[in-house]
């Protein structure tokens, strides 16, 4: 019988993927401002601001994200939030991202075909790192006046969830529940789930479509502490829209 559970080295460092998601943050918060300059520009200075700026107390919103790190998936969920001073909003989001399964995660699954080819014929696997978490933090909005257009900065810490989901097939069928007939016994590095802190900062700018129907694009880079000594952190870029209301 095989029982297969190393743990695989991991390099803990990746400055370059790093100054990626801070080079797309400035951006979009550059955008944002030009963007905003130019609508402030366009209006009245004896405009009175339009219903639903940034005088209004709270918000709730849906979103929808391409998440990119290990790998390239989505993200989706909720968030809401509510003014406590000034422009300082507090906020809380929960959402889920479908896959952030490293290469790790791959070349262990693809040990275990091999011993399985070995006997089996057309061996194939499939593997997924599904994660759900929830967040709480603080969010500035940038002022702005008379303006629809809503910039913001964004900061907070929270708990992830994430399942090791692997999947493994012999001539099409899914033998996963039978591997110890098979001779196998799944690792920990290649089943089961962990719970670890996050954090997660960002910003986007919250466009007033209609009445109080906002459409808030946004970028979140999210840091997911490692499972343990021997693996590395999970760090997320998210990008994406949500549509919500003001109140």
């Amino acid at each position: 019988m095989a029982r297969y559970e190393p743990r695989l080295a991991v390099d803990r460092q990746d400055p370059v993927r790093r100054t990626y998601y801070m080079r797309t943050l400035l951006r979009l918060i550059t955008v944002a401002t030009v963007l905003t300059g130019v609508a402030q520009a366009q209006t009245a200075p004896a405009q009175a601001p339009p219903p639903g700026t940034t005088s209004s107390k709270g918000y709730v919103e849906a979103f929808a994200q391409s998440a990119f790190g290990n790998v390239t998936s989505q993200a989706y969920g909720g968030e809401g939030g509510y003014t406590v001073w000034k422009n300082v909003k507090v906020f809380a989001e929960f959402g889920q991202i479908r896959n952030v399964a490293p290469a790790e995660l791959g070349a262990a699954a693809q040990l275990i075909a091999g011993y399985l080819s070995q006997t089996q014929g057309n061996v194939s696997f499939f593997v997924k790192e599904p994660v759900s978490f929830g967040a709480g933090g603080v969010r500035y909005l940038i002022p702005v006046g008379g303006s629809k257009l809503e910039p913001y900065v964004m900061v907070g810490f929270g708990v992830a969830k994430v399942r090791k989901d692997v999947t493994f097939t012999v001539g099409g069928s899914d033998v996963t529940n039978q591997l110890l007939t098979l001779g196998v016994v799944l690792g920990s590095d290649l089943t089961g789930e962990f719970s670890k802190p996050l954090a997660t900062f960002g910003g986007g700018v919250s466009w007033l479509l209609w009445r109080q129907v906002t459409a808030d694009l946004q970028f979140r880079f999210t840091h997911i502490g490692a499972e343990d000594e021997t693996t590395s952190a999970i760090n997320v870029g998210r990008a994406g829209v949500g549509i919500g209301v003001r109140f």
